[in-house]
């Protein structure tokens, strides 16, 4: 199975709500460099936390996360 590139939308539902990385972070509970990593595109987070940002986003998972090139 070829590696996938995950893309993020989530930079854009964390900064439409006001948050800095370090509010999002607080609210899923990681740190502000896990999400940093994520926006970057520099870490696929695990399925529990991609359900856990799209729940305090208040968006749903295909918004925030999808395979590269398939959108």
């Amino acid at each position: 199975m070829k590696d996938l590139e995950i893309a993020s939308s989530l930079k854009l539902a964390r900064v439409a709500r006001g948050w800095s990385q370090a509010e999002l972070a607080d609210r899923v509970d990681v740190t502000r460099q896990t999400i940093g990593l994520i926006e970057a595109g520099r870490y696929n987070p695990s399925i529990k936390l991609c359900l856990a940002l799209a729940r305090a986003t208040g968006q749903g998972l295909d918004d925030l996360f999808w395979i590269q090139g398939e959108r």
